[in-house]
Order: C-alpha cells, then structure tokens, then sequence
C-alpha cells in the first residue's frame, strides 16, 4: 500500500485512474500553481510511548492560564456541572452524527426533541430548530426567514445594539443574497425606536431584529414595536442570551415572532471562543422557512412513543433551490449539552443562576462607583452585564489584573469598560478585583 492508514491497495487506485482517463494521482494537481506546493519534508515528530505522549500533553496543557474572568461580550463564564461532561461522552451521544435514520437514532432523536421543548418554552414561542452553528449565523438566518416570510421584501433592520460580531455576520450572509440590512443607530445606550419607527413608514421593511439584553448589558423596553412592526406587515425577531429569558421578558411577551441567540451561556465553558450553539424559535406561521432539523413526536407500529424528523427543508430532502440548509452538522452535540443542563437546572435552579448574577453584577457596580474613579455610562437597567467610565488608564490596569490572573473588563473606547459578573464570582473576587483595579500605583 502506498498509504497504510488508507484501504484502498495499489489495484484499487489504478482501476480508479483508469476509469477517470487519468495517468496518476498527480495529474489530478496539475491546475495547482507549482510555488504554493510544499515540498518540504513534513515536520511530524517521531512516535511516542503512551507514557511520553501523556507527559508532553501535560506539558502543552500547563501552558494555558485560568483565570477568574469578569469580561463578557457575548460569552460568560458560568458553572458547568461535572456530570455535564460525563454523560455528553456516552458513545450513543458521542459518536452520533446525523439522525436521518430514526430506526437506530431514536436516542440523538428523543434528545433533540427534549431541547427543542426546553428552548421554545424558554422563548416562548411554538417551534424551535436544532441546531444552528452559533449565534451570529442563527441571526443571519433569520433575516433570510423574514425576507422569505414577507412579500416582496429583502429588507431588514437590526439594532446597533446587538453585538458587532453578529452583526457582521449579518452584512455577510446579506451581501451575497440580495438582502438590504439597515442598521438602526443606538440612542443614549439602547435602540433608536424613532429611527425605526421612521424606516417602517417606507413600506419595504420585511422585519426588525432587536436584542435583550443589548450589547451593553442594558435590559431594553419594547413596548409596543411588535406592534408597529406588524402593522407595516413586517416581522419581529429578538437576538436573546436564553439563560436570562429565565427571568427576563420572553421575546413571544414582546410580540416577536421569532427569535435567536446563543447558547454558550446555558454551562458552555468559554472554550477560546467555541464550540457553541445558535438556536432560532418561531411562530408555526415561519417554520416552514426556519433551517436546520425540527424532530417531532409520533408512535412506532407497536404504539410506542418514537422519534423522527419532520418537515425537512435541506437540499437533500427537497429541490435545492427551495432548500434552507445551514451550518448544522455536529451541532447537536452542544444542544445536547444545552438539553443537560437545562434538565440539571431545572426552572428554580436557571433563575438562581440569574439571580446570583444579577446581585454580583449590581454589587460590583455599586463598588466601582463608590470609588469614585468610575461613573455610569448609561444609568439604564441591566441584569448580569454593565459598562462604566473611567480615566484610569485601563490598559495598563488589565495587564496588571492579567498578572494576578483575572480576565478585567471590555475596554469598549472613549473611557468605556464592559464588566460582567456570573454565579461563578464570589464577594471576595469581586473586592480583590475593584482593589487592584484602584490601588495607587
């Protein structure tokens, strides 16, 4: 064999050559400019005992640092129960990948199903996918879904707001679909509801996406926009954190009709920016334009509860010019975490985390003030995330945080800095941090 690790012999790969009219593997590369190909020696390092390979994992695992984190941004730093892990590595799970065969998937099935339920009824809306790649691209498709929802309308709105990654996201998908994205500017920290109220009156507006919280932490009040939005015969979409729909208004309270987020905050651990989970909930009038996989309940031939796929929307299922395919593949891996952890927590417990949270955040605001070296930038409601201002030179201030192994705050500019605070912080954390932050130097 030419390659032991692959399991086709030399009699294979000629007969493959031959069926193609192709002299050798190497005619297949021939379009391939000769200066972008390596022709170097590979440098692979020589095999190791299970012993030494240990060790030298070891060793590259010491060089990574934790930290106690007060940054947030989109990502937050929240408990994961140990069991977590333990169950997610079960080889039913573990190896699963795609559930198109409901004979042998019914667990990947069942659970898929379970956190389908434990999203929607945290939204509040009546269906919800699994699963999206992260938040910003479960953004980006439901815009596609109020433009294919609307008649004769390829133009969104999206509130400043929300975070610019997600917004960029956003742009992308639109740029290359013909889609007119208007960013709606922020006023004193929150969504301009003038500005939209304006853009609505031009009469092509296929929907609005706003966040809760925004960006900021802020807590925004939108009262009546679904409304408005829906007498200009649009849709409202809410970009939400869903461990803070725990306790905050659902977006179906506001009116939306349909919503996204992501889930790295329902026990994701921050993992150097993934994986993580979008999710999208909607009403039944938008699920045949929603992507990804919705499993639904039914009963076998015996009469016994089963599993399977329903109203399948991705190019293998249907014309590829109808289809809604996304960025799916393997992501039921963390709904499947999501689905544990929900079930761990349960209602009492998802609002003890918030409410935790929330007493830390409001605690270590009410410190910096104290200081008198920070002032609010906002004075707006928030629950887990803040900004202040400041003329301390805050660069400066995070290396020496950084030093004494704690992640500061978001330096936003202009004096700006974004806190946040999970149930993971303790009272002492949060004094060591506003100590450091305002010692003399």
């Amino acid at each position: 064999m030419s390659n032991r690790y692959m399991p086709h012999t030399e009699e294979d790969l000629k007969a493959m050559l031959d069926k193609i009219g192709v002299a050798s593997i190497d005619d297949l590369y021939v379009d391939v400019p000769g200066e972008v190909i390596y022709k170097e020696e590979y440098d692979i390092p020589s095999a190791m005992s299970e012993i030494e390979l240990r060790k030298h994992f070891e060793e590259l695992a010491g060089k990574n640092r934790t930290l106690t984190v007060f940054g947030g941004g989109g990502v937050y730093d929240h408990y994961s129960p140990s069991v977590i892990g333990h169950l997610l590595a079960r080889s039913e799970f573990y190896t699963a990948y795609t559930p198109y065969q409901p004979e042998i998937s019914q667990g990947t099935l069942q659970y898929i199903f379970e956190y389908q339920s434990m999203i929607s009824e945290l939204t509040g809306l009546e269906a919800t996918n699994a699963s999206m790649y992260d938040g910003a691209t479960a953004a980006a498709e439901v815009m596609f879904m109020m433009v294919a929802s609307a008649k004769k309308r390829n133009r969104v709105l999206i509130s400043d707001t929300i975070a610019g990654n997600v917004i960029k996201v956003v742009k992308t998908y639109a740029s290359f679909h013909g889609v007119d994205v208007t960013v709606i500017p922020e006023k004193d920290g929150v969504t301009d509801l003038a500005a939209i109220d304006k853009e609505l009156e031009t009469g092509d507006v296929a929907g609005v996406i706003v966040p809760t919280p925004n960006k900021y932490g802020i807590i925004e009040d939108f009262t009546g926009l679904a409304d408005k939005v829906h007498a200009a015969k649009g849709y409202l979409g809410v970009y939400a954190d869903p461990s803070t729909l725990a306790v905050l208004k659902t977006p179906v309270e506001w009116g939306a009709d349909v919503a996204c987020g992501d889930g790295q905050s329902l026990g994701m651990p921050m993992a150097f920016g993934g994986p993580y989970l979008g999710f999208i909930s909607c009403n039944k009038s938008m699920i045949r334009k929603m992507p990804g996989r919705v499993v639904g309940a039914t009963k076998d031939a015996d009469g016994k509860r089963a599993f399977v796929l329903t109203l399948q929307a991705r190019e293998q299922h249907i014309r590829r010019e109808k289809a809604t395919s996304n960025i799916c593949s393997n992501q039921s891996l963390m709904a499947l975490y999501a689905t544990i952890y929900l079930s761990l927590l349960g209602k009492e417990g998802l609002k003890e985390v918030n409410v935790m949270s929330c007493d830390g955040a409001h605690y270590l605001y009410n410190r910096l003030i104290a200081t008198g070296k920070f002032t609010p930038a906002f004075n707006k409601p928030f629950l887990k995330e803040f900004v202040v201002k400041t003329d301390l030179d805050m660069e400066k201030i995070n290396k020496r945080l950084l030093d004494n192994g704690i992640m500061g705050g978001i330096l936003l500019g202009d004096g700006m800095v974004e806190f946040a605070v999970t149930e993971k912080r303790t009272k002492e954390e949060i004094d060591n941090l506003v100590n450091l932050m305002t010692e003399e130097q």
